[in-house]
């Protein structure tokens, strides 16, 4: 992948994020407590939904964070580097996920010190 490649699905993949945020703002909102018009099951229904979404935007908020480090490297220069320990990350690591900030024997631990 080049870095120009990586740089579009980057920046796509980051508007997807954004996209998805603005949708599900909603379904993260308090949930209202209403006595009179909603049962007790409706209301916990709601609750779990509402976890769910909370859930779901603090995965996307991780994703993004290394979606915006991922296009730093790239304008420094040091995109396809493993920030741990300077190695080449493999190319279809990279193609997979042009996210990632580390190779694969850094990022399972199996590295020697």
């Amino acid at each position: 992948m080049s870095e120009d490649e990586a740089r579009k699905a980057l920046l796509d993949r980051r508007a997807e994020l954004d996209s998805e945020e603005s949708l599900n703002a909603d379904a993260r909102d308090t949930v209202e407590l209403q006595q009179d018009s909603v049962g007790r099951l409706s209301r916990m229904d709601a609750m779990q939904q509402q976890a769910m979404a909370q859930a779901q935007e603090r995965r996307r908020k991780g994703e993004r964070a290394r979606v915006e480090a991922a296009l730093a490297r790239l304008d420094e220069g040091e995109w396809g580097y493993c920030v741990t320990c300077g190695e080449d990350i493999a190319e279809k690591r990279l193609a997979h996920d042009p996210s990632v900030a580390t190779c694969v024997k850094c990022a399972s631990g199996n590295r020697e010190q």
